[in-house]
């Protein structure tokens, strides 16, 4: 499964969109609470998380789902790319990173990665 965690509804539907045309099985959600009170992920599954969104963030979740002892890859996703957000995420242990609007087939690449590599 790859769950699209984003306040922005405008890149959920166009995510989905891209996984569903990739046949990739797809659920989306408008915050991390919101995912986290919705469903408990694993290793097979992948994750893209928009960085900077109200409430817990996405490195907060990220961080929170391994201290947790979920280990799952995490895709990034920003609409603000800087080196200190790259950093971050980097430090993290993400999985990829990506600034908004993205480039669907690349995209779609580190999704295979993520999922064949959950340890990367």
């Amino acid at each position: 499964m790859i769950y699209v965690v984003d306040d922005d509804a405008s890149v959920c539907k166009a995510a989905k969109r891209l996984m569903k045309s990739a046949d990739l099985p797809v659920q989306t959600y408008s915050s991390a609470e919101q995912f986290l009170h919705s469903c408990k992920p694993t290793a097979a599954d992948c994750l893209l998380v928009d960085i900077q969104m109200p409430g817990m963030n996405g490195l907060d979740l990220q961080r929170y789902l391994r201290e947790s002892g979920i280990i799952v890859p995490v895709i990034f996703i920003t609409a603000f790319d800087n080196d200190l957000t790259r950093d971050a995420a980097r430090s993290a242990g993400a999985a990829g990173y990506f600034s908004k609007p993205f480039d669907d087939q690349a995209l779609l690449d580190a999704i295979k990665f993520a999922k064949c590599h959950p340890d990367k």
